[in-house]
């Protein structure tokens, strides 16, 4: 019986020093071996160059894909178009870049549509003569002042105010705060949805100003601010006469051992 070619023949021993001739059947097992076999990749780093060209073909497709995967806000935007793409790579593949290409603003927010806000202003700054606060008798603060803007006024807002008052006898206010913004006009935007033409801040910071001079005369606004501190009672007083305008008795050892000093009341 004819022995078949793809059947090896257990007697046969190989000559040394000649090279064994592969069957046909050994030749397709290899093959087909070869082709099974995971093809050997680098592994290291999960992204190239040619991919992501290919992916993102804008600079705005790419910050948003590296910013949704890495969390990293990328400014890429006229940058030499490898010099880009190399840098969005090397953020994706855990490498450190220049700080010059992170950016920080929202790679899906669009700048045409976003609300302007105007610039916030600094306060008035306050009255030069205001003597400094080594001088100081007493501050009382109120966060139920009316605001000095109309329209907050109308919706019953408030403001912080302190009242300081010196040794002097100078009386004076500031309003701290509270800032807050407000929307002016209308217009829509490309998606028809309603929204500010801008954004403007409603500021009323005052800085120091005098409400008593050393002399005991109010000026104009201290005359109104003194009316309305007035108006909110303390038991049988108001604030003005309990926190604000209010004297403070010594009792220093100077003048326990001399009262009759004139001196001690303009040393407060």
């Amino acid at each position: 019986m004819n022995r078949s070619e793809e059947t090896p023949n257990p007697w046969d021993t190989p000559v040394e020093g000649v090279e064994e001739k592969p069957t046909k059947a050994k030749k397709a097992k290899t093959q087909a071996n070869e082709e099974a076999a995971p093809v050997e990749r680098n592994t290291e780093f999960d992204f190239d160059l040619e991919g992501l060209m290919s992916d993102f073909p804008t600079a705005t497709e790419l910050e948003r894909f590296v910013y949704d995967v890495k969390g990293v806000v990328l400014a890429l935007k006229g940058r030499a178009n490898k010099l880009k793409y190399q840098t969005a790579m090397d953020v994706l593949n855990g490498l450190e870049v220049d700080p010059k290409f992170i950016g920080d603003e929202n790679p899906y927010v669009e700048k045409s549509e976003l609300v302007p806000l105007d610039e916030l202003k600094e306060p008035a700054k306050s009255d030069p003569s205001i003597p400094t606060r080594v001088n100081l008798q007493n501050e009382f603060y109120s966060p139920f002042v009316p605001h000095p803007d109309f329209e907050s006024r109308a919706q019953d807002r408030k403001v912080h105010c302190m009242f300081r008052k010196y040794n002097n006898g100078l009386i004076t206010y500031e309003i701290l705060g509270p800032l807050s913004k407000r929307p002016i006009g209308e217009k829509l935007d490309k998606f028809g949805r309603s929204r500010p033409e801008k954004i403007i801040w409603v500021d009323p910071r005052t800085g120091e100003q005098i409400v008593q001079r050393a002399d005991g005369t109010l000026t104009p606004q201290g005359k109104r601010l003194r009316a309305m501190m007035q108006a909110f009672k303390v038991n049988k007083s108001n604030q003005w006469d309990t926190w604000v305008d209010r004297e403070f008795i010594s009792t220093s050892q100077a003048a326990k051992q001399n009262p009759w000093d004139l001196g001690l009341e303009a040393n407060g």
